[in-house]
């Protein structure tokens, strides 16, 4: 009889944490439909909206690969796994190390992004660009490359909470993005020229704060940590070898 209560938290905890992140998804679906309907009657459709989707989807694209694909079912089991079978201070270190690494890695990605930002912006493409579209798109991708940076980094926040069973935070992340992007056709896009111009200015801006957002929560737990380059250690080594077949799984899925 005494085991009821106890046994009986962690499903209570558990239900909660199903409901909060349902109710932010729910809620990160209709502030997506206002960010559509938003960004449709500020800038309607032409070559410059065009220019922006081309813009988001090559750092989306990577997203995908990376913070939300491979690298979120690599890091989870092994972050789990030490959190349950060794010391708090082996679980902060994880964290410094898989930050520094990872960080550094897209850091590396992030720039070479940005500087060849206008081959990318031809090889993405598809039809014969507008005069002056190009050009665009190399704008808007030097605002929105070092996205991949920031959200991949977010991903890590959240696989640590989820694990922690704090599901509510990183299911408000999205939200953010869809405020940022309200947020710059309504107001950004009177400052900017092009006006699109803005919503390279919110993608980026919704890739710092989704972040920071983290951070307080990661805090209460005592897994912040000073970011560090991690490359031979043995748990960020176990990490990268779960990514690879994941890794390999995700991009043929998303090449297509």
């Amino acid at each position: 009889m005494s085991g009821g209560p106890a046994s009986a938290k962690p499903g209570r905890s558990m239900t909660r944490g199903v409901l909060s992140f349902g109710g932010m998804t729910m809620l990160s679906r209709v502030f997506g439909l206002v960010r559509d309907q938003v960004f449709n009657t500020t800038f309607g459709t032409n070559w410059m909206t065009d220019a922006f989707w081309v813009a988001f989807r090559i750092p989306n694209f990577m997203r995908r690969l990376f913070a939300e694909g491979s690298f979120s079912t690599a890091f989870v089991p092994v972050f789990t796994e030490i959190k349950e079978k060794r010391s708090h201070d082996d679980l902060k270190a994880l964290m410094g190390r898989t930050a520094g690494t990872l960080g550094g890695v897209l850091l590396l990605i992030t720039a070479l992004g940005m500087i060849f930002a206008p081959q990318l912006a031809t090889a993405f493409t598809q039809a014969e660009p507008a005069p002056g579209q190009d050009q665009l798109i190399t704008d808007l991708l030097r605002l929105t490359f070092p996205f991949l940076l920031f959200v991949s980094l977010t991903a890590l926040s959240a696989g640590a909470l989820n694990s922690f069973q704090r599901f509510g935070w990183p299911a408000f992340t999205p939200i953010i993005l869809n405020l940022c992007m309200i947020a710059g056709a309504l107001w950004g896009s009177k400052f900017t020229h092009p006006p699109i111009l803005a919503m390279g200015w919110a993608i980026l801006a919704a890739g710092v704060l989704q972040l920071l957002f983290q951070l307080p929560q990661l805090a209460k737990l005592d897994l912040l940590a000073l970011p560090r380059w991690g490359w031979n250690h043995p748990d960020v080594r176990k990490v990268m070898r779960l990514m690879v077949p994941t890794l390999l799984g995700s991009s043929v899925a998303q090449v297509n």
